[in-house]
Formats: C-alpha cells, sequence, structure tokens
C-alpha cells in the first residue's frame, strides 16, 4: 500500500452529535466512503485537555476567528462592541476559542481516528463547512444542523456543528498525537481495499 492510503486524520463527533444520537449516522458516512476506522474511544475530556486541542498560541486562527465573527456583526448591523466589549479580532477569537473549550469540554465526544486515501481532505468533505448554515445538503452539517455565528454570538456560546475533523497534515499528526496513545491504533486490511483501491 503506498503511503497516500496510509494517511490519517481525526474526526470527533462533538457533544451535539452524542447529545442528538448521530453517531451511527456520522461514522457510517466515513466508513461507507472508504475511510477506515483504526482507533476509536468515547471519552469526556476536561478544559485542560481541550485547551491542548484548541491552544490559545495559535495567534492567526484566533485573529480569523474574531474576522469572521467581526463580520457576522457586520453582515446582521450589529455593534460587536457592545455585545462583546471589543472590536478587536484576535480578542474576539479568545472569547469563540474560550466558548470552544467550554463547548467540547460539556459532554462525551467520540474520538476517532480515520485512515485513507487522501484522509484528511475526504473527511473534511464529508463534514462540509464549519457553518452549518452554509453547508450543503448531502454533508453532515448540512443534513443535521442549521446553527450559525449570529446564533452562537448572541448566545455567547460556540457554534454547534456536530463534528471536527483536522485541517492538514500537521494539525492531523498533532491531534493524533494528542487523542490517541499508540497502543490504541490498530492496523488490518478491510475486506473492500482491494475493490476501491486495487
Amino acid at each position: 500500500m503506498s503511503d497516500i492510503m496510509k494517511e490519517k486524520t481525526i474526526v470527533l463527533i462533538k457533544p451535539d452529535g452524542i447529545k442528538r444520537g448521530l453517531v451511527g449516522e456520522i461514522v457510517s458516512r466515513f466508513e461507507k466512503s472508504g475511510l477506515k476506522i483504526v482507533a476509536m474511544k468515547l471519552v469526556w475530556v476536561d478544559k485542560e485537555m481541550v485547551k491542548k486541542h484548541y491552544p490559545d498560541s495559535r495567534t492567526e486562527l484566533l485573529k480569523g476567528m474574531g474576522e469572521k465573527t467581526l463580520a457576522t456583526y457586520e453582515k446582521f448591523g450589529k455593534d460587536p462592541k457592545e455585545d462583546l466589549g471589543t472590536k478587536d479580532p484576535v480578542e474576539i477569537g479568545r472569547m469563540v476559542n474560550k466558548w470552544n473549550i467550554d463547548f467540547l469540554s460539556s459532554g462525551p465526544v467520540l474520538a476517532m481516528l480515520l485512515q485513507g486515501a487522501h484522509a484528511i481532505e475526504s473527511a473534511r468533505m464529508i463534514a462540509g463547512p464549519t457553518l452549518p448554515l452554509f453547508a450543503p445538503g448531502g454533508t453532515i452539517r448540512g443534513d443535521y444542523s442549521v446553527d450559525s455565528p449570529a446564533l452562537a454570538n448572541q448566545k455567547k456560546r460556540a457554534v454547534h456543528n456536530l463534528v471536527h475533523a483536522s485541517g492538514n497534515l500537521e494539525e492531523a499528526k498533532y491531534e493524533e498525537e494528542l487523542w490517541f496513545h499508540e497502543h490504541e491504533i490498530y492496523d488490518y486490511k478491510r475486506t473492500d481495499e482491494e475493490v476501491m483501491f486495487g
């Protein structure tokens, strides 16, 4: 098997997906696409663990989240300073990050390590865009949620978007080591691998 077949990615089913009873549906979408589950566990993680998943040190990412939040406020003609006390994108990004941490530690999470051809890109396409309101039908977020930043900002909470999928190779490697020990990861062959990739 070539290295491309060994690509791995982390997918988390967040507390909203667990509480809504969507685990089976979500897992089956990734499996049916040809991605192989090589590790999986249901965990309720504390805030310290989640802070490692969403580190506050990623200033560029925080700034990006803040800028998206500011764009949402502008789109709906609202004043972010009035609601959030600031217009600084990094400060707003830190707020959003805190909401993400609070949310991911608010209930059980199903952590999966998936492996297969173009695993990172495939998992992200199956999940759909981060914001469910803009996710097309046929994706997990598009089919099962209509949450938006406008609703989340109003309630000062994270967007409930059901799943997390690693964004790139570096992130996938970091998250694999964060969520799984080596002895929890299994190597095996699925019966359909020959048909799909032979």
